[in-house]
């Protein structure tokens, strides 16, 4: 059955890149780690939108969100935290992130990726799949790219390699990107509504210096917004903090501590070597 399947995505995929479409769309299924200690995953679908003058990379959730406004005209948001949103120019190395913390940024980073072509194939359906490796971001990692599918482009910065990347994976287990899906769409689609803006707000644009201060700034003070808000109540509504009610601002020293706690703990960011450098207990 999943040879079936697999058949039927790669014939679809191949439709998709020959049809005359606007946005190219390649769903990934994203595996990662938190926790680098633990052997427990999150799952999560990304999209890569290969458009006529740019890609971007974002939580497919974000498509299911978007599609119930404007059907059921709502103002639902969301913002996924498993990776930054991404979008660049087609062929560019340059990459605009979208970030949501305790407001909305954005930065620019270079992300020039040095590949090292293997002779190493393998077959997936009737796909031939290419081996490649490189070190980004402070890891190893393996990707395996199709040579005949003349689209340079991949998931989240990895691009550059001579056809599209179809899997690719770091060496310890930590994160994996495999192709799950493909199909084309006759319109660019839009995301002014839920990626180049958040809640109707526009994203501050920073540099990736004052974003790693920011990070430390909220672990310093991660509950910061929250007892602002909880202040602000006059004891009014429900609040929770990683699942525990708060009845008493005296509660908020423990809680601080819980969530740093919980911060230190899945500090394995895809990027290891941007992974901020928290204060010691």
């Amino acid at each position: 059955t999943k040879i079936i399947m697999m058949k039927k995505l790669f014939l679809f995929l191949l439709f998709s890149i020959l049809g005359n479409a606007q946005t190219h769309r390649f769903i990934y299924e994203f595996k990662f780690k938190e926790d680098s200690t633990t052997q427990n995953f999150r799952k999560e679908n990304m999209v890569l939108d290969v458009n006529p003058t740019d890609v971007k990379f974002y939580s497919y959730g974000y498509v299911e969100n978007d599609s119930i406004n404007k059907v059921r005209n709502f103002k639902n948001v969301m913002w996924d935290d498993a990776l930054p949103a991404i979008t660049r120019k087609n062929q560019s190395n340059t990459n605009t992130s979208f970030l949501l913390m305790n407001d909305f940024f954005t930065y620019q980073t270079e992300d020039n990726i040095n590949w090292v072509l293997t002779s190493e194939t393998k077959k997936s359906a009737q796909y031939i799949l290419q081996k490649a490796t490189t070190r980004f971001g402070g890891r190893d990692w393996v990707a395996w790219f199709n040579k005949d599918i003349e689209i340079q482009e991949g998931p989240y910065k990895f691009r550059g390699l001579p056809g599209l990347i179809f899997e690719i994976a770091d060496t310890k287990d930590n994160f994996s990107f495999v192709l799950i899906k493909s199909h084309h769409l006759h319109k660019t689609y839009d995301t002014t509504e839920f990626l180049e803006s958040f809640a109707g707000m526009k994203p501050i644009a920073i540099t990736e210096k004052i974003l790693q201060k920011k990070q430390i700034e909220m672990f310093n003070d991660p509950l910061r917004d929250f007892k602002e808000h909880y202040k602000n109540s006059n004891g009014s509504g429900k609040f929770l903090v990683m699942g525990v009610e708060v009845k008493s601002a005296d509660q908020f020293r423990e809680l601080t501590q819980m969530t740093q706690e919980r911060l230190r703990k899945t500090n394995n960011p895809l990027e290891l070597d941007k992974a901020p450098i928290y204060p010691k207990k």
